[in-house]
């Protein structure tokens, strides 16, 4: 019998990629970048530690389609984190990969001309060379690892790391995050309940072993030492949100019990606005005041942001999309996002050095 009877059934054909390695030298990480991914690497990593008081915010598309927009918005984003910068600690959404629920366009890296393609070689080339010039503008850059092969492309240039909710359960992912080299946040399951995220939690600080690739395209076994950085992601689900109070205290409580410190970021866009953009604001500004109430749990926030409002499907003629629009979830406009930034800067600049100070006194108090 023949092996092709056996053998790739379903497999029409298959193409070779560039190695990583011939990526990075064709687009290598320049010492600006290097200096920006470093620095905002060890800013996350300080608000988790408590031992920088500001917020991270992570803000940007929900998916990049057009790196001229890109580009553009990161200008400007570059120029408010500037302003705001002794308070709120502006990271940029810069997402490739967009996981689907059944089908749709898979995000700039698999198919990148959005024409059904798949042009993935020439993917990875624009979505390296966008992170590298959004890096050398000083701006920071988050993404979700979601294809565990593309951090040996791109994970040089990322200082934020997500694992969304429809892969927190996932071995593979669990493993590959324990690897990475940035802070990983993990968001809740989709149907809102905690354990999945805190099982990943408890999983991402432990060493693994794993196959994958190296720089050099070669089949591989990686041995990690465990991310001490993974933390909690609340993003609602199950049609209900969970940034109120109430779930935020049931949030803290959970990771008491098992051990975890009370380190959670509030994402403002998915269930918690039920993927209404013009609910992203009053999710922010309730986050800002349970802060200014007394809360000491959430160090991050997440919005979904581009430089025009709403979203758009892909058209069958490309010279029909709108310019800024996002083509995946519906974002809120850049007026919007300078406006609630900056109204969240003139909140909690005076709120948030107290809060620390107080967050030292009670770890010390509870450790004595």
């Amino acid at each position: 019998m023949s092996g092709d009877s056996v053998n790739n059934v379903n497999v029409i054909s298959h193409d070779l990629l560039p190695t990583p390695e011939q990526v990075r030298t064709a687009l290598p990480l320049t010492p600006t970048a290097q200096a920006t991914v470093l620095a905002g690497r060890e800013a996350v990593r300080r608000i988790l530690d408590r031992h920088d008081h500001r917020l991270f915010v992570v803000v940007g598309p929900c998916s990049i389609h057009d790196p001229k927009a890109a580009l553009e918005y990161a200008g400007k984003l570059k120029q408010l984190a500037d302003e705001v910068g002794n308070t709120l600690y502006l990271i940029m959404r810069v997402y490739f990969e967009k996981p689907r629920t059944t089908v749709g366009w898979k995000g700039l890296i698999n198919d990148p001309f959005m024409d059904d393609s798949f042009h993935i070689d020439k993917g990875l080339f624009l979505a390296r060379e966008l992170l590298l010039q959004i890096n050398e503008l000083g701006l920071p850059t988050a993404t979700e690892a979601l294809d565990p092969i593309t951090p040996q492309f791109l994970g040089d240039l990322i200082s934020w790391t997500a694992i969304g909710a429809r892969t927190a359960e996932s071995q593979t992912h669990r493993e590959m995050a324990s690897g990475l080299s940035t802070p990983v946040g993990f968001k809740n399951g989709t149907d809102g309940s905690l354990g999945v995220a805190i099982n990943a939690l408890h999983t991402v600080a432990r060493p693994h072993h794993f196959l994958g690739i190296n720089r050099d395209g070669q089949c591989a076994v990686f041995r990690t030492r465990g991310n001490p950085y993974g933390h909690l992601v609340l993003r609602g689900g199950n049609g209900k949100p969970n940034y109120d109070s109430v779930s935020v205290a049931l949030c803290e409580k959970e990771l008491a019990a098992e051990g975890l410190p009370a380190n959670i970021t509030i994402d403002c866009s998915h269930g918690n606005s039920s993927k209404d953009p013009a609910l992203q604001s009053l999710v922010a500004e309730n986050c800002a005041n349970q802060i200014i109430e007394g809360n000491r749990s959430i160090i991050g926030l997440m919005l979904e942001s581009h430089l025009n409002w709403g979203n758009q499907k892909i058209p069958a003629d490309l010279s029909q999309l709108k310019y800024g629009v996002s083509v995946t979830d519906a974002c809120i406009d850049w007026a919007t996002t300078d406006t609630l930034l900056r109204g969240l800067r003139d909140k909690l600049r005076k709120v948030l050095p107290h809060r620390l100070a107080s967050g030292r006194l009670h770890t010390a108090t509870t450790q004595g």
